[in-house]
């Protein structure tokens, strides 16, 4: 063979390699997480002095373990919810009270955790402390859970009220004993929130926010709470006391799906 007959058979095989390569499909990259529509802000931003205790960050809830989407503890809401609990706060910081909010907008992700774990009967992990009195196959039919939630709109809010000045509160210890969430303050959870006759996400109808059996001063911190927050514009669900959706929504019948991140609302000015 000649020199020149190997040097094109060098250059053949060459572009053929060349051209396997670029036959290669590109390796497929993943799909950048959603963010949030302009219209949502952390709440920290527009009023920081309301307090934060993001329980779906921690295993101190229902599910027993952080809930998915939840990635960092910050309370997300659309602006209108925000301002408007910038304004109960102000009304409650002259009665030398602050809000403290347990969660808020919630990811359509989150939910579909609550709904996976409600259908799965064996794990009962919670059950002491959250829904004593509930069989876990009834949660769907009683309505404590549903596949689609109001928080995941951006506008809806769980909170309650506390004394100032706060006291701190120690962390939940996995596997610690659990007490029935509608114990006597004093024995259930500690919390340095106002009494309100259960404790938070108790799936019972004592949280029912005008059951009938709370009365004295659990009655008097939640009319105090709900009345707060009807003067700026929030509607309380009936069966939780803690729950309260902004009036009117801006999303309505949208259900979004960003993680519960600082990055999701990233770059948000004041005001």
């Amino acid at each position: 063979m000649t020199r020149l007959g190997s040097a094109v058979r060098v250059l053949i095989a060459a572009a053929a390699a060349l051209l396997c390569v670029s036959s290669v499909a590109p390796a497929a990259q993943a799909a950048p997480e959603p963010k949030a529509p302009r219209e949502f802000v952390a709440l920290r931003t527009v009023a920081p002095t309301i307090i934060q205790e993001m329980r779906y960050t921690t295993e101190h809830n229902f599910v027993g373990e952080p809930v998915d989407g939840y990635r960092q503890p910050v309370c997300i809401l659309t602006r209108p919810a925000a301002e408007a609990l910038r304004r109960a706060q102000s009304q409650l910081l002259r009665q030398g009270y602050s809000l403290k909010v347990y969660d808020c907008y919630r990811p359509q992700r989150a939910v579909d955790h609550f709904v996976r774990w409600a259908k799965d009967l064996e794990d009962e992990a919670m059950k002491e402390e959250f829904y004593p009195q509930v069989d876990k196959s009834r949660l769907f039919a009683d309505g404590y859970i549903a596949e689609k939630s109001g928080h995941s709109r951006g506008s809806t809010v769980d909170l309650t009220i506390v004394k100032l000045p706060a006291a701190p509160t120690r962390p939940y210890v996995p596997g610690e004993a659990l007490v029935p969430c509608y114990a006597p303050k004093g024995d259930r959870f500690p919390d340095n929130s106002v009494d309100m006759g259960t404790g938070y996400d108790c799936f019972d109808t004592l949280s029912h926010t005008d059951d009938p059996r709370v009365t004295g001063e659990q009655r008097a911190n939640r009319d105090l709470l709900r009345g707060t927050l009807a003067a700026v514009g929030f509607v309380n669900l009936p069966e939780e006391w803690w729950h309260f959706t902004y009036k009117p929504e801006p999303f309505p019948g949208t259900y979004f799906d960003f993680p519960v991140a600082v990055r999701s609302v990233a770059g948000r000015r004041v005001g």
